[in-house]
């Protein structure tokens, strides 16, 4: 029976990270989603799977039929998982919004709530489940050693589950598949934990057997049938409603989807359009390519950074240029775009001038020897980390360092004609104010929907008239629908650039740092105007975020914790919790800082953000591993948690201070591991001991509760983490403040560890 409980425990870490991914991944299809939809969907996540282990979880501490009831759980996870897939792609239609419409944040909050409730529900109640029925077979009086190997195993189910959803499954299975066969792996333990349930005496457990195996053969019947595609096609007519499904894939990157409407072809990547062929924004594509070009005086040699495809490259070609390089990062877009194919693309992919490259831009550019006369950028708005990085002073600085004498980058921000908004103002006057900390010459082309950055070296683009821009349109022959004379004379008059400038007054100072990515925090506010405008003002109050707010706010509640101490007996046992929550708060910011970091160095190179995450999971695992297998011998146990409390808080003050030393980067991507390893190290050495400093506070120890209470503890302290960190702490206070504030909270509860270390004393 050991074998068979451990097994469910790896198994329940290894199908929670994949449904957890899985559904994210599905969720920020249907939301369009930025950051800011990353960190509500985690944090839904998190906080179900805290109440689950906590609330659901501690039932099962006196229940006779532990094994039945874990099934139950597992069999309802199971299901809801299936559920969940095709809720999260249909919900848009149930609560009455078309699929291009996007959400706002209650509407986002609700509707992934719902969708994850019984999923993450459950799997946070199979932990303390698991802890429990664990303790039962093992039949120890150490409590906290079964816990501890709980956490390890759960820990290493989790590693090997991320590994093989980002390199074995995303590949080579869609969705429902992935959901039936993990439902299927949890159907199939129900009865080999059961046992002969046939010959069970109890009704209870004949009938969940049956039940189980019922769902088994089901699930099995919907995977090896058609079943599994048909609930896939339908699922995604229902998604894409009124519209034509030409091609649904993932990748490790994204989703891509291809709609058809008459003879018009529109390409998808996470459910925002990015290529519509054969007839593109003739509008965009025509102002985004040929006034750059027609500003340089012989562009013969141009980067082109995502985005080239389906009209930009093809304009590009009807200048008398030499190369064209065009980097994307997911190589699915273009194989897609070549499988659906029209005259436009099967011109610009084959061309000769064109080179194509399957990598990070940003990588590429760091590697690249090539100078250009012109760096396009197609991405137009910084709405997460990832594209942010393409918007700071250090990509500037790196693309400044990749012109030529007279090359001029090019980058393109959402924009207004008619009125500039304080959330649209502030992001266009902190990307320009760092394009001015970076080149000498700047010329904005305002424009109804989007303005136009051109920045130079050379004082060419500032100087130049209209005429002369008219003049080289005729002299290279090209041929526009709609960039005509007339068109290049009302964008460049005078009266646009002196309203923009106008505009712009009393707009943000500040600029955008790879560190610091208040571009990101900008873009995010835009974007909650439009769709949320009641949270504009929660918004507008988070820009003001300081480190000495979260010291005032972190002071007043330990202070106020210690005046509740005196009045309420036994509230001293809440530090132990208060400390495992501060943890999950810093694991989670350390995993994502180093993630974060990673990307702004070395570029996003996805195996290698798979094995940074790994490698915090190994760390993790054995750090539980040592503590767990150390349990019984150690003696001073307060003083050892008080000492991994202590490195914890040391690790935050030296983990940006390694990022501010540049040179220490010569080591490569191996320090990101040690980094990672070692992070999660910390964290695995903590959790078992926590459980067997809290269990030995009670005069009869409650094993459930206390294994739920912890783990809810660590999730809640991920899901603060979550929820601030991507959207508040890294935009508004950058790397180092974001560490700061981990240092701080660390330090409040370990002052509130050692206020208690009488009662700790008492007991030990």
């Amino acid at each position: 029976m050991k074998k068979r409980i451990v097994f469910a425990i790896h198994l329940m870490g290894f199908s929670g990270i994949i449904a957890q991914v899985l559904l994210l991944r599905e969720l920020l299809i249907t939301f369009q989603g930025n950051e800011l939809s990353i960190g509500i969907i985690l944090a839904n996540w998190l906080i179900l799977e805290a109440l689950g282990a906590f609330l659901l979880g501690k039932k099962i501490e006196h229940r006779k039929n532990k094994i039945g009831m874990f099934v139950v759980i597992q069999l309802l996870f199971s299901v809801s998982l299936i559920a969940a897939v095709y809720f999260s792609r249909t919900l848009k239609g149930i609560i009455g919004v078309t699929h291009g419409e996007a959400l706002g944040i209650l509407p986002m909050f609700f509707s992934s709530f719902f969708v994850l409730l019984l999923v993450s529900f459950t799997h946070g109640a199979l932990f303390t489940f698991c802890c429990s029925i664990y303790n039962s077979t093992i039949k120890t009086s150490q409590s906290a050693t079964s816990i501890g190997k709980v956490y390890i195993y759960e820990t290493i189910g989790t590693l090997i589950g991320g590994i093989a959803f980002t390199y074995l499954l995303i590949p080579h299975f869609h969705s429902v598949k992935i959901g039936v066969g993990i439902a299927i792996l949890n159907l199939i333990m129900c009865p080999v934990l059961l046992g002969q349930f046939w010959r069970a005496p109890q009704k209870f457990t004949k009938i969940l057997g049956y039940v189980s195996s019922g769902f088994l053969l089901l699930s099995c019947l919907v995977l090896f049938t058609n079943g599994a595609d048909y609930i896939q096609r339908f699922s995604i007519s229902k998604q894409w409603a009124e519209q034509n499904v030409l091609h649904y894939e993932n990748s490790i990157y994204g989703n891509v989807v291809v709609t058809k409407r008459e003879e018009q072809y529109t390409f998808f990547s996470d459910g925002i359009p990015i290529i519509t062929t054969p007839t593109p924004d003739i509008a965009f594509t025509e102002e985004f390519v040929h006034l750059p070009m027609l500003f340089h005086p012989a562009p013969k040699e141009i980067l082109i950074i995502s985005g080239g495809a389906g009209g930009i490259i093809n304009e590009a070609l009807k200048h008398p240029v030499t190369r064209i390089d065009y980097v994307e990062l997911d190589p699915l877009i273009l194989k897609v775009v070549r499988k659906y194919s029209t005259p436009l693309t099967d011109t610009e992919l084959s061309s000769p001038e064109l080179k194509i490259h399957y990598v990070d831009g940003r990588f590429f550019t760091k590697k690249t020897q090539n100078k250009y006369d012109l760096i396009l950028i197609g991405l137009s708005n910084p709405q997460d980390l990832q594209v942010n990085r393409f918007f700071t002073k250090e990509f500037f600085l790196l693309a400044k360092s990749r012109l030529k004498e007279k090359g001029i980058l090019v980058i393109n921000l959402p924009g207004s004609l008619t009125y500039l908004g304080e959330e649209l103002k502030n992001l266009n006057r902190c990307i320009l104010n760092t394009l001015k900390d970076v080149f000498l010459n700047i010329k904005i082309i305002p424009g109804d929907g989007v303005n136009l950055y051109l920045a130079s070296q050379s004082e060419e683009i500032s100087l130049i008239e209209y005429k002369e821009l008219i003049q080289r349109l005729y002299k290279r022959g090209i041929e526009v629908n709609l960039l005509t004379a007339p068109h290049i004379e009302y964008k460049l008059h005078q009266r646009w650039s002196d309203w923009f400038m106008m505009s712009m007054e009393h707009g943000t100072e500040r600029i955008n740092k790879d560190f610091h990515p208040l571009g990101l925090f900008y873009s995010l506010s835009y974007w909650n105007a439009l769709f949320s405008p009641h949270f504009r003002r929660v918004i507008r109050y988070l820009e003001k975020v300081s480190l000495r707010m979260f010291l005032i706010v972190l002071i007043v509640l330990t202070l106020l914790f210690f005046s509740i101490r005196i009045k309420i007996k036994g509230i001293s046992k809440a530090s132990i919790p208060l400390c495992i929550m501060s943890t999950g708060f810093a694991g989670m910011l350390f995993d994502l800082v180093l993630i974060f970091a990673f990307q702004i160095l070395y570029g996003y190179v996805f195996y290698w953000i798979g094995i940074i995450v790994s490698a915090l999971m190994f760390g993790v695992a054995c750090g539980g591993q040592i503590a767990t297998s150390l349990l019984e011998r150690i003696k001073k146990d307060f003083i050892l948690f008080s000492g991994i409390e202590i490195s914890i808080i040391v690790f935050s003050i030296i983990l940006p201070l390694i990022f501010l030393k540049a040179d220490l980067f010569s080591s490569g991507p191996i320090l990101f591991l040690l980094l990672s390893f070692f992070s999660g190290l910390l964290i695995g050495l903590e959790f078992p001991l926590a459980n067997k400093i809290h269990l030995s506070l009670k005069s009869k120890p409650e094993f459930s509760r206390t294994a739920g209470l912890l783990y809810g503890a660590d999730l809640f302290g991920g899901w603060l983490g979550g929820i601030l960190g991507g959207i508040v702490l890294l935009p508004t206070l950058g790397l180092s403040g974001t560490c700061i504030v981990v240092f701080m909270f660390k330090l409040s509860t370990f002052i509130i560890l050692i206020g208690s270390a009488p009662t700790f004393r008492k007991k030990m």
